[in-house]
């Protein structure tokens, strides 16, 4: 993902599998990174984590802090508002590849 358009392009779909992973189960950064390259995406601990927050801040997501061997690590899961917005980008996304699939 070196090229920018690229990229840019690619940031909104990676906001897509945030949430619809966060809607099946509580997720952490480093699964996520994980399973974001399984799917292509080569982003740095560095791209993900501001993503993450600012979806905490615009309230698609909520944080939960859990002790897990000693240390603090951060499970984020859809709000209603995450839920909606992945409902309608899901809808969204399902026209685009119907359009552009040939």
């Amino acid at each position: 993902m070196e090229d920018k358009v690229l990229r840019k392009l690619f940031l909104g779909f990676i906001h897509i599998h945030i949430l619809h992973h966060a809607k099946e189960h509580p997720i952490f950064g480093a699964w996520m990174l994980e399973e974001l390259r399984e799917h292509g995406y080569r982003i740095s601990a560095g791209t993900l984590y501001p993503i993450l927050h600012s979806m905490e801040s615009d309230g698609l997501l909520i944080r939960e802090d859990r002790n897990v061997d000693g240390k603090i690590r951060k499970y984020y899961t859809t709000t209603e508002r995450g839920n909606l917005i992945l409902s309608e980008a899901r809808e969204k996304a399902y026209e685009l590849f119907k359009e552009i699939k040939e």
